[in-house]
C-alpha cells in the first residue's frame, strides 16, 4: 500500500482575514507563522470576524517584530471600562532564529515584510507574514493575464 503525502494546509473554517492584495502587490518569497499579542476585547472582536490586514506591514526594531495598520474593531457589547485603540501596534512572537533571518532578509533592497493572513490554530490567533519584493505594474499586468489564460485552459479541459 502506497503512502499518502499530506499537505499541510489551513482549513477554511479557521481563517479570520486574508490579504489577497498582497499577492497582487508583491512576489511573496517566503512565509512565517507568528504568533500575536492579543487583549481580550481584541480576541473577542476577532472571534466575530472584525478585522483588517489588507493596509498592514510589520517592522523590526530592536530584535522584536510588530505589525502596524492592522484594524480590529471593537465590538458594540465591549465593556466600559476599556478603551479600545483599534489601530494599535501588536507585538509579534517568532523564534530568535526566525527574527535573525527575517532580519538578513528585509536589510537587502526591495524587500519587506507584509501580513498576508490570520487564522486560528489551536485556539490561539496566528499571522502568516511573508517576505516580499515589489511588483512594478507590468508584472502586475502578466500575473493577470497568466491567471486569466489559466482559467480559459480550466474551462476548456471541463468542456472536453
Amino acid at each position: 500500500m502506497a503512502k499518502r503525502t499530506k499537505k499541510k494546509k489551513r482549513s477554511t473554517g479557521s481563517t479570520i482575514a486574508l490579504n489577497k492584495k498582497a499577492g497582487h502587490d508583491y512576489f511573496i518569497e517566503e512565509r512565517y507563522e507568528a504568533g500575536i499579542v492579543l487583549q481580550g476585547w481584541e480576541v473577542k472582536a476577532l472571534r466575530a470576524g472584525h478585522l483588517n490586514i489588507k493596509e498592514s506591514y510589520v517592522t523590526v526594531k530592536n530584535g522584536e517584530a510588530f505589525i502596524f495598520g492592522s484594524t480590529i474593531n471593537p465590538l458594540l457589547s465591549a465593556s466600559t471600562h476599556v478603551h479600545p485603540e483599534p489601530r494599535r501596534t501588536r507585538k509579534l512572537l517568532l523564534h530568535r532564529h526566525e527574527l535573525n533571518k527575517l532580519i538578513g532578509l528585509i536589510e537587502r533592497k526591495g524587500y519587506t515584510l507584509v501580513a498576508t493572513a490570520m487564522y486560528w490554530k489551536k485556539g490561539k490567533a496566528k499571522l502568516e507574514i511573508g517576505v516580499a519584493k515589489g511588483k512594478k505594474l507590468h508584472d502586475k499586468r502578466a500575473s493577470l493575464k497568466e491567471r486569466d489564460w489559466k482559467r480559459d485552459q480550466q474551462r476548456a479541459m471541463k468542456e472536453r
